[in-house]
């Protein structure tokens, strides 16, 4: 028998005390990373960490959903869950991230196969991902993995050196207008969306 928290409950007609739990969304914020920030709570070096630009919580600390390297900007999500941030971040989850890409060189058609076919790194063949040219030493490129400096040892298998590199897309989370050092919380349909 479902019950609501309104319900009276009797066994043997004896009111029954019972206690709902209920299950709190997780919070998820979503920043945009300026180049030259760490995605890390302690550095030796003392360089500024994406952490201090976030929101206080109380009786809980934000978790970062993977992360971007000290020279990458752009879309960085944390969570109050281990949970959901594991899941997020495991390799089975193939989360879509798409990144806007400047390098020196050009991504000729030849390198563009190639990266859709996958490519070769000292750890192992990369997922096949897609890229779009956008201009002169411009592309986009989409990943459903998310290894160390990835994107970086990508374009420097095909000659290729990376100048810019933003990341736009994480799943259905898209970076939008929000500026660099800004940050916004999800709302709980968004966290139910990306939980999916």
């Amino acid at each position: 028998q479902s019950v609501v928290p309104t319900d009276k409950i009797k066994i043997g007609g004896r009111l029954v005390n019972v206690r709902f739990t209920t299950t709190r969304t997780p919070r998820v914020v979503m920043y945009h990373k300026p180049e030259g920030e760490i995605v890390s709570r302690d550095d030796p070096e003392g360089r500024p960490s994406v952490f201090n630009a976030l929101p206080r919580i109380r009786g809980g600390r934000w978790i970062a959903v993977g992360r971007l390297d000290f020279n990458t900007s752009g879309l960085l999500l944390f969570t109050t869950s281990g949970e959901l941030a594991n899941k997020l971040t495991h390799p089975s989850s193939e989360l879509v991230r798409d990144y806007a890409v400047r390098v020196l060189g050009e991504l000729t058609l030849e390198a563009q196969q190639q990266l859709l076919s996958g490519i070769e790194l000292e750890d192992g063949p990369t997922l096949p991902c897609s890229t779009k040219l956008v201009g002169p030493h411009r592309f986009r490129i989409i990943l459903r993995e998310g290894r160390k400096h990835q994107i970086r040892r990508m374009c420097e298998f095909l000659h290729l050196t990376v100048v810019q590199l933003r990341r736009l897309r994480i799943g259905p989370i898209t970076l939008g207008e929000l500026k660099p050092g800004e940050f916004r919380e999800l709302l709980p349909s968004q966290v139910a969306t990306l939980k999916q």
